[in-house]
């Protein structure tokens, strides 16, 4: 049988590690989640699995995107977590020293220095900004959408503050929303049943990937396949996200499953890895319950986290994604290696290097006893992308749903979100 979708899954070293009675239990309770989330696609009730099939909001992002075309030098994405780390793992796709125009910069952190840096260095008239908050309140994001307009009004651009922002927010009232409303600017429907940390496939992403020159239709048909290969399924264990979230139930047995890692062997897969962890983190960390997304980048981690994974405590899954290196590359002089000594490295491709690196390293975990999984993507690209995406997004549901918990709230984090703005209201306004 073809395999539908643009990567391939192999469970075959974790099979190595992984009790097959403990594996097979966590299939068959996975089984009644593939029930449950067909169902749910059937009646439309997680529309996270519906967002393939539009393609609406591509065209209401792409008409609203148009209008900077031309006369626009920079773009400032103004959000935080799921509303600015889709999008940054997006841009990974562009290639090393490619200019793009208008240059697209994410500013997630709401670091001050950076922020102020960079509002000195733009050309605040041809700079734009897209503010996202699925919220509408969400403090880091509405500081900097402020800042950026007193700064453009400073400048002597207040007039034309529409031309410089587009709002994307749940169709509601919110103080983003209001914001808009204000200047008259753009505002793109952020979908209510969509999760932010699960939002990038929407115009939250889609978006950015527009102002990037990226295929978002091929972002969404990723996507699609993912699904689509989900409803054909008989069985959990014909669907990859759903062995993928079987296999971590079953070693999670009495919660001995600390870390899962993602150690992908792609700078296009460098963002990728932040991206996943919050998805992991916010979704599943809760009740006492949860394993710690740990982000790797091959080979680099080999010779930073390799050590205390090979030797360390134990306890986690290791996920390695590759895609094809193998003569890709510079190629090494033969000679010149000859003569130093390095007959291993004389003739090969830089990619040959990395080809046998994640081999090796996989290899070596699973000779430690540490479950592998091996993803292998041919070649990453805006389909691939999706797809991927989609896949970890429905593996993290699926894992919620086969611990007990809802994989969609985050109400830890609300204290603190609490606590922070009852600070900030103790400090003295600026008078500036």
């Amino acid at each position: 049988m073809t395999n539908p979708l643009p990567f391939s899954v192999s469970l075959e070293l974790a099979a190595r590690a992984t009790g097959s009675a403990a594996f097979a239990a966590a299939l068959k309770e996975a089984d009644d989640v593939l029930v449950e989330l067909c169902a749910a696609y059937a009646g439309g009730s997680l529309e996270l699995l519906r967002v393939p099939e539009r393609r609406d909001d591509i065209e209401a992002a792409r008409a609203a995107a148009a209008k900077w075309r031309g006369n626009t030098t920079d773009v400032a994405v103004l959000g935080i977590g799921g509303s600015s780390l889709g999008g940054r793992a997006l841009a990974e796709l562009i290639p090393y020293g490619v200019t793009l125009t208008p240059r697209v910069t994410f500013f997630d952190n709401a670091e001050p220095f950076t922020f102020a840096a960079a509002l000195k260095s733009f050309d605040l008239r041809t700079t734009r900004f897209i503010a996202i908050s699925k919220s509408g309140g969400t403090a880091e994001t509405l500081a900097q959408t402020l800042a950026a307009a007193g700064a453009i009004e400073a400048a002597g651009g207040g007039k034309y503050l529409k031309d410089h922002f587009i709002a994307v927010t749940e169709p509601k009232q919110s103080a983003l929303k209001a914001f808009a409303e204000s200047i008259g600017c753009p505002v793109l429907d952020h979908p209510m049943g969509v999760g932010g940390r699960y939002a990038v496939l929407t115009v939250v992403g889609i978006l950015p990937a527009l102002l990037l020159g990226l295929d978002a239709e091929a972002l969404r048909a990723g996507a699609g396949d993912v699904v689509a290969d989900m409803l054909s399924a008989e069985s959990a264990s014909e669907v990859p996200a759903f062995a993928g979230a079987a296999l971590h139930h079953a070693l999670d047995r009495d919660r001995a499953l600390r870390e899962t890692v993602l150690w992908s062997y792609s700078d296009k897969l460098k963002t990728f890895g932040p991206w996943w962890r919050q998805l992991w983190a916010e979704s599943l960390g809760k009740e006492g319950q949860g394993s710690t997304p740990v982000a790797a980048l091959g080979p680099v981690d080999q010779h930073s986290q390799l050590q205390l994974f090979l030797d360390g405590p134990g306890g986690a899954l290791y996920t390695l994604v590759t895609t094809d290196t193998k003569g890709e590359g510079p190629e090494i002089p033969a000679a010149r290696a000859q003569a130093l000594g390095l007959s291993y490295l004389a003739g090969k491709h830089l990619g040959d290097l990395v080809a046998a690196e994640a081999r090796a390293t996989a290899e070596v975990l699973a000779r430690r006893g540490r479950p592998v999984r091996q993803i292998h993507v041919p070649r990453l690209d805006e389909r691939a992308i999706g797809a991927l995406m989609m896949h970890f997004m429905i593996e993290t549901i699926v894992m919620g749903r086969l611990m007990g918990v809802d994989p969609f709230d985050q109400p830890a984090v609300e204290e603190g979100k609490m606590l922070a703005r009852q600070y900030l209201s103790q400090i003295p306004e600026s008078r500036t």
